[in-house]
């Protein structure tokens, strides 16, 4: 069995399987950038493709590539903190459910030995991957930005910042350090091709 066919049929997934869904999340082998988010929208989970929304045209322009380069090239790979849509809450989605990512995670990265860079997008990718308490505030994560590179990278934006663009000097910083970090990366890193 693959790993697709072993998460559809894990225990902890039978209630999404039961009602036709699939996992969410793409893992080429020859991927060499991995973006690491919350869990699939509704949006995503009844298209079956991931930042194929606002948040994602965003997303890509700043990657500058296009939909085909993303979806079509093998060098992203997408590994949400949860592979299916969690639910509404009473103020917007659930939070993945804990667990997902300790269980399949590691058995899915296994399967990317080729990822130079890891963009961890949201506060649940960026306080599980980074070990960073509960309470820290997203500042104190990016005045040490240094301390994770060349691992990690993170986007310290919230979907909301994604899709309605950044309002204040505080996403504006956010947006330039995003774009240093991709630049150093993608575009002085000779390894990183399309």
């Amino acid at each position: 069995m693959s790993i697709f066919d072993d998460i559809l049929a894990d225990d902890l997934n039978k209630h999404f399987t039961n009602r036709g869904w699939y996992p969410i999340y793409s893992a080429p082998h020859q991927a060499k950038i991995l973006i690491i988010g919350q869990a699939p929208g509704m949006k995503a989970q009844t298209s079956g493709i991931m930042w194929h929304d606002q948040s994602g045209e965003r997303l890509r322009s700043w990657l500058g590539v296009d939909e085909n380069q993303f979806y079509h090239s093998g060098q992203f790979g997408v590994l949400p903190m949860d592979f299916y849509y969690p639910g509404k809450g009473k103020s917007g989605d659930l939070a993945p459910r804990k667990g997902i990512a300790d269980k399949w995670h590691p058995v899915i990265l296994q399967e990317m030995p080729n990822i130079q860079m890891t963009l961890l997008v949201g506060s649940y990718a960026q306080k599980y991957y980074l070990k960073l308490p509960r309470n820290i505030k997203t500042t104190e994560v990016v005045q040490h930005f240094n301390t994770y590179l060349p691992t990690f990278s993170q986007l310290f934006i919230h979907h909301r910042e994604i899709i309605f663009g950044f309002l204040d000097i505080r996403g504006l910083k956010k947006m330039l350090y995003l774009c240093y970090v991709l630049k150093w990366h993608l575009f002085w890193n000779s390894e990183v091709k399309f």
